[in-house]
C-alpha cells in the first residue's frame, strides 16, 4: 500500500453527488463498504492480480444506505493484490459452497506496488482534486 497525500482529505460531500462525478470518470464503490464508511476504486490494471487507486471515506451524518448522507474522504492509497496462478488447493468444492467461493486466494493480499502505477495513481489523484475542488 502507497499513501498518496491528497487536497481531498477531510472534505465532506453528498454520496449521491460524489458517486454522480466519479463512476463517470471509471471509479465504482468498492465491496468492503460497511454502514459507516467505503472505498471508492479505480482499477488501474490487471497483471497477475490486480492494481487500483483506492479513496476512503466516511459517512460524517446518517448511514451509507441512507439518502442524503455526507461523507468525508480520506487519503488515497495505491493497492495491489496478486493472485496465484493455478488451482487452490484450499477452495471448497460442495456444490453450494462452490457457487460463493469460486475465484483463488490473494496469495500476496498486499502486494507490491509496481513503480510505474506510483506515477498513475499520483495523476489520478490530481485529476480527482481538479474535479472535486477546483
Amino acid at each position: 500500500m502507497i499513501e498518496i497525500p491528497s487536497r481531498l482529505e477531510g472534505k465532506q460531500f453528498q454520496l449521491y453527488h460524489l458517486e454522480e462525478q466519479l463512476k463517470p470518470m471509471g471509479y465504482t464503490i468498492g465491496g468492503g463498504w460497511d454502514y459507516d464508511h467505503g472505498y471508492f476504486d479505480y482499477k488501474i490494471a490487471d497483471d497477475v492480480g490486480y492494481q487500483f487507486l483506492r479513496v476512503p471515506f466516511r459517512a460524517v451524518d446518517g448511514q451509507l444506505d441512507s439518502h442524503g448522507t455526507t461523507v468525508e474522504l480520506g487519503r488515497p492509497f495505491l493497492l495491489a493484490h496478486k493472485y496465484q496462478r493455478g488451482i487452490d488447493d484450499f477452495a471448497d468444492v460442495g456444490n453450494i459452497s462452490a457457487s460463493f467461493n469460486q475465484f483463488a486466494e490473494p496469495q500476496d493480499p498486499d502486494a507490491t506496488v509496481p513503480e510505474r502505477y506510483i506515477s498513475v495513481g499520483k495523476a489520478l489523484v490530481q485529476e480527482l482534486e481538479r474535479r472535486l475542488l477546483d
